[in-house]
């Protein structure tokens, strides 16, 4: 039996480089017969956590957006897979929103286990994706059940389109395959 993905894109931008790796790697998933889903952030409206904590007792955000959709899918899916660009040596905004915004599955019964980052930079250094990878590891840290499974960067690309025939496409499939 197939397990559930879920491949969240969180770039700002149509048809950009990391939405390439994440429809790549949910390629893979599928073609392993998992059941995949990819949505994107862009278009979505996604607002600031405000700390006022009442998720933790109600595993509820009294926010009303997009969030609560996205929350849910995250909430059911045995594998999740992020791909973000690279701003600045670090996840999107967008992304660490979403993130931030997951708190009230922290102490619910989630599914997920493996966690995948799909990144994508004009920087080429192998180095780049790192502070990205730290930053998800501290949120799968909250999460005793859920690991980083796997990373796959695709530097040296920026402007959309550039990823075509870029072999971390190849990687993120193959990625997506063994999920």
């Amino acid at each position: 039996m197939g397990k559930n993905v879920l491949v969240i894109s969180t770039s700002p931008r149509k048809n950009s480089n990391s939405e390439a790796l994440a429809t790549a790697f949910a390629e893979g998933a599928l073609s392993a017969g998992n059941t995949v889903e990819q949505i994107s952030l862009r278009g979505k409206t996604i607002n600031f956590c405000i700390g006022c904590l009442t998720c933790v007792k109600t595993q509820r955000c009294v926010i009303k957006d997009d969030t609560e959709a996205i929350r849910g899918k995250m909430l059911n899916a045995d594998v999740i897979a992020f791909a973000t660009p690279i701003y600045y040596y670090e996840m999107s905004g967008q992304m660490k929103t979403l993130l931030d915004r997951s708190n009230p599955l922290y102490k619910s019964d989630y599914a997920f286990r493996d966690i995948y980052l799909l990144s994508a930079a004009a920087e080429d250094d192998p180095e780049t994706p790192k502070r990205a990878e730290t930053g998800l590891g501290g949120w799968i840290d909250c999460y005793e059940k859920a690991r980083l499974a796997g990373s796959v960067f695709m530097g040296g690309v920026d402007d959309p389109g550039a990823s075509a025939g870029h072999p971390a496409l190849e990687e993120a499939y193959a990625m997506g395959r063994s999920v």
